[in-house]
């Protein structure tokens, strides 16, 4: 972690979805699982799928496919079960999501105290928009750029630059939260100051060798660490 002193003083905040404001590895496991039914092949366990989780809906299916198949995986069956897993996950979408602790009351407490809110995520904006409004969260953002709104995704800097354009906000104003080192790496090349939550997913990783500017046990945890410029 790096040297800031606290409290950061920033303009507004850039917050991950997957492992950060949600956890959505029942949906995701259930669709994969279904996908390596139809295919023929065991399911994964819940918590190998986890660590698939974090660079989009394309990496993940060809993980678990990696998990599932010995070899090469061809570009035929890669394409097969990717039109498999969407299709599993448009049916499960936000069914057994839930919001982590202190996310609704630290998205309240961050609105209240004049944060201008993005939500920057690497999932699908087809999946994205609904789960937001099926969970509540929707009315939280200003802006939400997901892992297809542009060319390129996270941990390329581009979106979070895209959020802070659409903002007005010059990057080193703009406090990334997230959970993995696609969100470190991410605001480090944007010039964004990054806090990692404690509970996410992380891509296996121990979210303490990410080099986030903190460590947060809760989205609440994160709002005392913060004053408005």
């Amino acid at each position: 972690m790096s040297g800031v002193s606290f409290p950061l003083r920033v303009s507004a905040v850039i917050i991950d979805l997957d492992g950060t404001l949600l956890d959505t590895i029942p949906d995701l496991a259930v669709a994969a699982n279904r996908m390596l039914q139809e295919l023929g092949r065991p399911e994964l366990d819940v918590e190998v799928i986890r660590t698939f989780v974090g660079k989009g809906i394309s990496r993940l299916v060809e993980r678990t496919l990696g998990a599932a198949f010995e070899g090469p995986i061809d570009p035929e069956l890669r394409a097969r079960a990717l039109e498999i897993f969407e299709r599993r996950y448009t049916e499960t979408n936000g069914r057994h999501t839930t919001i982590y602790p202190g996310v609704s009351e630290g998205l309240t407490r961050l609105r209240d105290r004049g944060f201008p809110l993005a939500c920057v995520t690497n999932k699908s904006e087809r999946f994205t928009l609904p789960l937001l409004e099926m969970t509540g969260l929707a009315p939280y953002f200003k802006h939400v750029v997901s892992g297809d709104s542009l060319a390129r995704k996270k941990p390329d800097p581009a979106p979070l630059l895209h959020a802070c354009d659409a903002l007005e906000i010059a990057p080193r104003e703009m406090l990334m939260i997230g959970d993995s080192v696609n969100d470190t790496q991410a605001a480090r090349a944007a010039g964004c100051p990054v806090f990692c939550v404690t509970y996410g997913y992380s891509e296996g990783r121990d979210v303490r060798e990410l080099g986030s500017d903190a460590l947060v046990d809760s989205l609440m945890e994160a709002v005392g660490l913060i004053e408005k410029v």
